[in-house]
């Protein structure tokens, strides 16, 4: 199964993510025809922010040792807490059902989009993604495809690396989740606002290779079966 998630709040054309995971959510339905496939669109349905009754759920789960979902319920205390886990749980069991997860990340100041922030900080529910027998992460044969877009560039040998706070936040998260290092695959797109950002000017060639690379690699990993 396919996981598309959209979380740039630009929902027309001119989102580069948006436009590229279309691609990339054609091509693999194409390549995968009885494969099942879900969008959700987080600006369009927006996931709700983390409540206290979030968190003091969470730690009661800890206590019991990370009790597997299907056991959560008996550790619920309160009417928000039921609240918490019943937006919770369909998050969870979806990303826990895809092979491949596919996610569209613009870069907003540095960094993902709150909407995105707020879907990853609802489905990392302690114990939630963890098989309840072997202990063994849910994810570990999950492929997570991360599209991403950047107004600038932020490669390795443009003096602004440090500034990337997308790639190494998605690194980090993914793998306390287990997905497999080799199983993440970040794929960028830099210099997408060469055509507004006077700054940039000169680097229209620079540009279009990167999305030209981007689209290639995604077309590739698409293929994937």
């Amino acid at each position: 199964m396919l996981l598309h998630i959209d979380s740039s709040a630009d929902a027309t054309d001119d989102s580069v993510t948006r436009r590229l995971t279309a691609d990339f959510a054609r091509l693999w339905r194409a390549a995968h025809p009885a494969g099942e496939y879900r969008h959700r669109d987080l600006t369009a349905t927006p996931v709700s922010p983390l409540t206290g009754a979030y968190t003091t759920l969470g730690r009661r789960v800890e206590r019991a040792g990370f009790v597997p979902p299907a056991k959560v319920p008996a550790l619920i205390e309160s009417p928000a807490e039921a609240r918490e886990w019943d937006l919770t749980l369909p998050l969870v069991t979806e990303l826990a059902e895809a092979d491949t997860v596919l996610l569209g990340v613009p870069m907003y100041n540095f960094a993902v989009p709150a909407a995105l922030k707020a879907w990853i900080d609802r489905v990392t529910f302690p114990g939630a993604l963890v098989h309840a027998d072997t202990g063994e992460s849910l994810l570990s044969g999950t492929r997570v495809v991360a599209v991403l877009a950047r107004g600038g560039a932020y490669g390795p040998d443009t003096g602004r690396a440090a500034l990337d706070f997308q790639t190494p936040y998605l690194k980090a998260w993914t793998a306390r989740l287990g997905v497999r290092p080799e199983h993440l695959h970040p794929v960028a797109a830099e210099l997408t606002r060469v055509d507004v950002l006077p700054f940039l000017a000169g680097q229209e060639d620079a540009a279009a290779a990167s999305l030209a690379g981007a689209r290639t690699a995604l077309c590739r990993l698409a293929a994937v079966r």
